[in-house]
């Protein structure tokens, strides 16, 4: 098993695009990149901490590699944008790829370039790529929020802009 940590705003929405696939062995929201030990929201949603809103998600590379992890990351997130993600602003919702080891950073790297390269986007890709450190889980409240709050997450979402850019930007 291997660990991916990926940064995309609001950790609730990045949980769904990864859960239902092949070799993913678990999804955990939490905050990682910061300067206090052991946050907690209330502390990291100010932006005071350092620290970003992530899934560490532990997948089979065998079953999922990490490519396919990265192809699914892109099209969550708006890379363009250095001061959040849709509605949720402020650098605690900012995007990053934290990696894991050599081979992740390589991969990692060549597909900012490849999206980079692309045309997609007229304004550059923001999106950093750091090395992991501590990673902290959210408060129990926060994991599979989507599935236990199911009503105030479609709400949120549906505000956030979040599918419409998705729509707009990645889905033509």
């Amino acid at each position: 098993m291997e660990k991916a940590t990926f940064a995309g705003g609001c950790f609730w929405c990045m949980v769904t695009p990864f859960e239902e696939q092949p070799g993913i062995h678990g999804i955990v929201s939490g905050y990682t990149g910061g300067h206090v030990d052991n946050p907690t929201y209330e502390q990291v949603k100010t932006g005071e901490t350092g620290h970003v809103e992530v899934v560490e998600i532990t997948f089979d590379p065998e079953v999922f590699p990490y490519e396919r992890l990265l192809e699914l990351y892109w099209p969550q997130t708006d890379p363009t944008d250095d001061g959040g993600q849709f509605q949720d602003r402020g650098s605690q919702y900012r995007t990053a790829i934290f990696v894991h080891n050599e081979r992740q950073r390589e991969l990692a790297e060549q597909s900012k370039q490849e999206l980079a390269a692309s045309g997609r986007f007229n304004q550059p890709i923001v999106t950093e790529i750091r090395d992991a450190v501590v990673f902290y889980p959210a408060e129990d409240y926060h994991q599979d929020y989507h599935k236990k709050n199911e009503k105030h997450y479609k709400e949120d979402r549906a505000i956030s802009g979040r599918d419409e850019f998705i729509e707009e930007n990645w889905n033509n």
